[in-house]
């Protein structure tokens, strides 16, 4: 049995692919959502999975880094392309290794650009790197 709590958190910035199809893509912005799925085997104190207040004060410490800002800019993504799938990977790790999750995990991570468009980051299980030699 385990259970999923879901946190979210917003920031708008600009950004732009600088590998694409024809050449860099324009500069244009969006209105990001991240919504983390956290994951626990176990109830933690209080009969709770993930305490919300330190998961969601988290997840927004690190969407705070690129709100109203150029994402191309970031430390972590100059001279990479800031797609949505590695803002995805980027909140996940930045999110597991935060220490705001007591137990829990990153089930996964999903960042919208606006309403219509998303893309997923789903961590690999700790089971499946130990059946891989630890890789």
């Amino acid at each position: 049995m385990s259970w999923r709590v879901t946190v979210s958190a917003r920031f708008e910035a600009a950004h732009n692919l600088i590998e694409y199809e024809g050449g860099p893509e324009p500069l244009h912005g969006h209105s990001y959502l991240v919504e983390a799925v956290l994951e626990s085997e176990e109830l933690q104190r209080y009969d709770v999975a993930v305490d919300f207040v330190p998961a969601k004060k988290a997840l927004q410490a690190i969407a705070k880094e690129f709100d109203y800002g150029y994402v191309n800019e970031h430390r972590d993504f100059v001279g990479r392309n800031t797609s949505a799938e590695n803002l995805a990977r980027y909140f996940a790790e930045r999110l597991e290794a935060s220490g705001a999750l007591g137990w829990a995990r990153v089930a996964e991570v999903i960042v919208w650009e606006g309403p219509e468009n998303r893309a997923a980051f789903r961590p690999a299980r700790e089971s499946a790197r130990s059946s891989q030699g630890g890789k």
